[in-house]
């Protein structure tokens, strides 16, 4: 997993993305469709058409890194607007990478609170 440092922005492009580009133009579609910077530090987050394969851009300061995932098994959820942007927090974009659905996190014990 890669580092993730605190106050990072995890951004989700909606819809599909083709998965067929690479740095250029995934940079190019944070800053003509998103209308972000994408050497700005944060995180950019595309999903293909069939959705088992996500590609992560990322400035880490001293140039572009690109990570991939594909699930062997089952699909990535992702949000059904078809354009525009979603934030995650690091917790939700973990669960996504995981192949968990980050929208409906259910706790296995309810907090205690203190007394």
């Amino acid at each position: 997993m890669m580092p993730i440092p605190p106050g990072l922005r995890v951004w989700l492009a909606t819809g599909h993305t083709d998965m067929r580009k690479g740095f250029d133009g995934l940079a190019l579609l944070v800053q003509e469709t998103l209308k972000q910077d994408p050497h700005a530090g944060h995180l950019f987050v595309f999903r293909g058409r069939r959705g088992d394969l996500i590609k992560v851009l990322w400035w880490d300061g001293d140039g572009l890194c690109l990570f991939a995932k594909r699930l062997e098994r089952g699909r990535f959820v992702w949000p059904k607007a078809e354009g525009g942007t979603v934030s995650l927090t690091r917790a939700q974009l973990a669960m996504l990478l995981e192949g968990i659905d980050w929208r409906r996190p259910v706790r296995t014990a309810a907090p205690q609170i203190a007394v």
